[in-house]
């Protein structure tokens, strides 16, 4: 396995000291930079590409949970805190894991190991894989695979998943431009579907058609997406 590409993020520089000395004793991580606010670690987010972030939630002016609020592709993610009641949080959050500081060593290498077990098969990074969303003050990781709906509801969009509706301040056009074409097909003005997720398709007179998904909304295509449907081979 190639080694996995971190970035630190933590206003405090002695917590940022404590993880890069532990990152020094780990063989499959490559320490590519580091940042000590959120404005700073999202540029370096958005041209590094890290594969992992060691990300601080509590941070002054705009917080972990800001940043990833903010991000279009979030990296693999470990939360640091001083705080364990941000730790219960983290799991809510289903980040692959949560350091307390000050860094125990036995604490990290539970932590990469947990990592490196679910980073086995290398996603495509070409396009979104999961999408961050707060809702109140509960927060989510919403994988872009369990997403089988997609609507335009004002300012937001609305994501449909079997567990629940999330809401999420993208438009469609972003969020669009972000999913996996393959897999995502724009239907409509208002409303993205996700493809896997189709159990019937009827044809509809001139020339357009009708889908049902298996959670057995019923979606009429528009007649120029019902060409462009058609067209990539998919009925």
């Amino acid at each position: 396995m190639k080694k996995l590409r971190a970035l630190i993020i933590d206003d405090e520089r002695l917590a940022r000291e404590e993880i890069k000395e532990h990152i020094r004793n780990c063989s499959f991580i490559e320490l590519i930079g580091e940042a000590a606010d959120a404005d700073e670690a999202e540029d370096q987010i958005r041209s590094l590409q890290p594969d992992l972030i060691f990300l601080d939630i509590q941070m002054p002016e705009r917080s972990g949970l800001d940043l990833l609020e903010s991000l279009d592709e979030i990296p693999a993610v470990i939360f640091t805190t001083a705080y364990d009641q941000y730790a219960a949080k983290a799991f809510d959050l289903n980040a692959l894991d949560y350091l307390v500081k000050p860094v125990r060593k036995e604490r990290f290498e539970q932590a990469v190991a947990k990592l490196r077990m679910k980073l086995t098969s290398p996603e495509n990074r070409s396009y979104r894989q999961n999408i961050f969303t707060r809702e109140g003050d509960r927060f989510y990781f919403i994988k872009a695979e369990d997403i089988y709906l997609i609507e335009s509801a004002g300012n937001y969009a609305r994501l449909h998943t079997r567990e629940r509706k999330h809401y999420i301040r993208r438009s469609l056009n972003q969020l669009e431009k972000s999913l996996d074409p393959d897999t995502f097909f724009r239907v409509g003005r208002t409303e993205i579907i996700n493809v896997h997720f189709i159990k019937e398709i009827v044809n509809q007179p001139k020339g357009k058609i009708m889908v049902t998904l298996d959670s057995g909304d019923t979606i009429e295509v528009s007649g120029r997406q019902s060409a462009a449907f058609k067209n990539k081979n998919m009925i």
